[in-house]
């Protein structure tokens, strides 16, 4: 049996007049296709659970938004709206703004299923990783082969720290500092020094 938190209850009580109809009707909603959902508040807005989070509203001045926690693979993405707020329905002012009954319960049991399967959403590196280069740049190659003890530390190193400093060389806009930044890497190599040393 599902559970009804008092706290959103107060939520919706406090929201404006416009949003008070569109929430009372996806908590409705909510409760009738998962009678075993339970309510909570998270990041001080009303939220869903059932089998970990299924999703959640918030009520701003003059909009609202819903979103399912793994939208991206519950909501049709022909909805273009998503990108005007937050949630998958974009900014909610009026019950129109919701999709249809059907298709909004539809997208309720496909958030159940999801959650009870254990589903998780894959979510893309923020920064997509730049590929390793096989070999280190011309000008670090060439200084690595003057230096045994820097490129002894360098071959020594794992890709993700041989990175960091083929990084910190080739991101530098122009030629002087891209030119201190190699001989401060080599100084530093030779030294057996990563390029965070000072964090470590």
């Amino acid at each position: 049996m599902g559970t009804r938190d008092p706290r959103v209850d107060a939520y919706i009580a406090k929201s404006a007049d416009f949003a008070k109809p569109i929430l009372t009707h996806l908590r409705e909603v909510i409760h009738e296709e998962c009678p075993d959902v339970e309510e909570t508040l998270k990041w001080n807005a009303p939220h869903f659970m059932y089998h970990g989070m299924l999703g959640g509203f918030a009520s701003f001045k003059e909009h609202c938004a819903f979103g399912f926690w793994k939208g991206k693979l519950i909501v049709d993405d022909d909805d273009t709206r998503a990108r005007a707020a937050m949630g998958q329905f974009g900014m909610l002012k009026t019950l129109k703004d919701l999709p249809p009954d059907r298709k909004l319960r539809s997208y309720v049991k496909k958030a159940m299923a999801l959650n009870e399967s254990g589903a998780k959403v894959p979510r893309p590196l923020k920064h997509p990783r730049k590929r390793i280069p096989d070999k280190p740049p011309t000008d670090l190659a060439a200084a690595l082969k003057r230096s045994a003890k820097a490129r002894k530390t360098f071959e020594s190193f794992t890709p993700s720290a041989r990175r960091e400093y083929v990084e910190w060389i080739t991101d530098a806009k122009r030629a002087e500092t891209r030119a201190k930044r190699l001989a401060t890497t080599l100084e530093w190599l030779a030294q057996g020094k990563k390029l965070h040393w000072k964090y470590e």
